[in-house]
């Protein structure tokens, strides 16, 4: 028995016609996802699928599965094909290749242009800065966000308008650009760089002025010193100075034209002269000197009365001095009565008032006086003032009580006697009154009460002639000593009433 055994064989690598075909997209942006897809009429059979671009191979699936380009670029562009390995009868296999597609990956916006106002602009103005790039009418749609940097730093982050306005410092000078950018960020693209140098204004116009204004500080209440600059940009540097020793008050570093420094609480050591200055390119600019000129307010006057003790007699004339040593010129002086105004006395110098007054009994009281150099009123302590009747300038001396005996007056601090030419009852009379004694009894001569006056004892009175009414001896009219000595003294008698023993 004969068996034959027929055996069928095909060559490897015969491929069959359109069994494996690709599926790809002609057109793409950048960032867009891209699938490439190689399948044949029975994927079962695919044993090992191979993906090629421009010839070489990008990647091997041991069964059908696709390729996905998840974020095209331009380089993806370019001819793609697969090729598939699939399995015959029994062992035998075939290498199939499908047919090549092209992608062209277009650019979906250029890199961005920066354009900047000014490349040189003045500290502190404004610079607009923009980021500009172009989207294909077909993806108008397509959101896309805008950063700006300087050196390295993120300046403005993620901005959808490109657009920027900036006021530039000198220290802002540097290398900027900008970035735009999908929403999605899968596309980003930098424009070039641009070198930004900010110019600084130097300060100049130096002035120092003051509050209260024109340097007319008072002592205790404070003091502003204002320094200012005409121009400049940037940080400035204040200083404060005195004139005459150079020492240096304070300093402040501001953005501004304009800073202030303040003495709170002013004393008499602030007057002098004053400068400020101005810095911010190491150059400082100096104002001129002003005069601080302190003025001291009045303080509580001291009121004195020129009466010793603060007793004095009706008739007598008292200055009342009312003195403010420290009080700034010129001072205006006000007197009182028990709160009632005496009057007002200016003093161009400061310094001290007095005001006269002729004693009456309507005087007595409390007198106190005010200083005011416009800076405030102060008023003194009160000063009691007594005033009383004058001691008799009469007296009648070695009787048997105070109504009798040798009659004697003052004057200038010495008794001396009076003589008798003239004497009688009338001029007996005045003296009984000026004493307080009752009437005129007798006109004795005053060798009936002895002992003698000394002589060395004035005789003040030849004659006096009096007419009686007189209220004392001194207002009678009278004869200067001529040729009386004391043997000649005139004596008086008056009643004594029971209240003047």
């Amino acid at each position: 028995v004969c068996v034959c055994v027929c055996v069928l064989s095909f060559p490897v690598g015969t491929a069959f016609a359109d069994w494996l075909s690709i599926d790809l997209q002609s057109h793409a942006y950048e960032g867009d996802r891209v699938v490439v897809r190689c399948s044949g009429k029975d994927n079962g059979k695919i044993k090992k699928l191979m993906y090629y671009k421009d010839g070489s191979r990008i990647a091997t699936y041991s069964s059908a599965s696709s390729y996905t380009i998840s974020n095209a670029r331009p380089s993806d562009s370019g001819s793609y094909y697969c090729k598939s390995d699939k399995s015959l009868l029994y062992f035998f296999e075939e290498t199939e290749g499908s047919r090549t597609q092209w992608l062209t990956v277009r650019e979906l916006f250029p890199a961005p242009s920066l354009t900047v106002s000014s490349l040189q602009p003045v500290e502190e103005t404004s610079v607009t800065l923009s980021c500009d790039t172009r989207l294909p009418s077909e993806r108008s749609w397509t959101p896309l966000q805008y950063s700006l940097f300087r050196d390295g730093h993120t300046l403005k982050s993620r901005s959808s308008s490109g657009f920027w306005t900036l006021a530039l410092r000198k220290e802002d000078s540097g290398n900027y650009w900008c970035e735009a950018m999908t929403a999605s960020r899968s596309v980003s693209k930098r424009s070039r760089q641009s070198y930004v140098q900010v110019h600084r204004i130097p300060v100049s116009g130096a002035l120092l002025e003051t509050q209260p204004q024109g340097g007319q500080a008072v002592e205790g209440q404070g003091l502003v010193l204002i320094c200012s600059v005409a121009e400049g940009t940037g940080e400035t540097t204040f200083s404060w100075h005195r004139a005459d020793t150079g020492e240096r008050l304070g300093s402040k570093s501001q953005r501004s034209w304009r800073s202030e420094l303040e003495i709170p609480d002013v004393r008499e050591s602030h007057a002098g002269g004053y400068y400020c200055t101005g810095d911010n390119t190491q150059s400082p600019i100096q104002s001129e000197v002003v005069n601080i000129t302190v003025k001291i307010p009045a303080s509580h006057p001291v009121l004195t009365l020129s009466a010793p003790e603060a007793h004095a007699f009706i008739g007598d004339t008292v200055e009342l001095h009312c003195e403010d040593k420290r009080a700034h010129p010129p001072v205006l002086y006000s007197f009182y009565h028990n709160n009632v105004s005496l009057g007002n006395i200016s003093v161009p110098s400061g310094g001290r008032a007095s005001f006269s007054l002729s004693l009456t009994r309507e005087h007595i009281g409390n007198y106190s006086c005010e200083a005011n150099n416009g800076l405030g009123v102060q008023r003194s302590e009160e000063v009691a003032l007594n005033v009383t009747e004058p001691p008799p300038k009469t007296r009648l001396v070695n009787g048997a009580h105070r109504c009798e005996g040798r009659v004697e007056v003052e004057r200038d601090g010495r008794w001396g006697t009076v003589c008798d030419d003239g004497w009688g009852l009338k001029e007996v009379a005045v003296v009984c009154r000026e004493l307080g004694c009752g009437a005129a009894k007798h006109t004795p001569a005053g060798l009936l009460y002895p002992p003698l006056a000394e002589e060395a004892q004035p005789v003040f009175i030849q004659v006096a002639l009096c007419n009686g009414t007189e209220e004392a001896l001194a207002e009678c009219e009278q004869v200067e000593t001529f040729d009386c000595g004391h043997d000649e003294d005139a004596g008086a008698v008056c009643e004594a009433l029971y209240k003047s023993l």
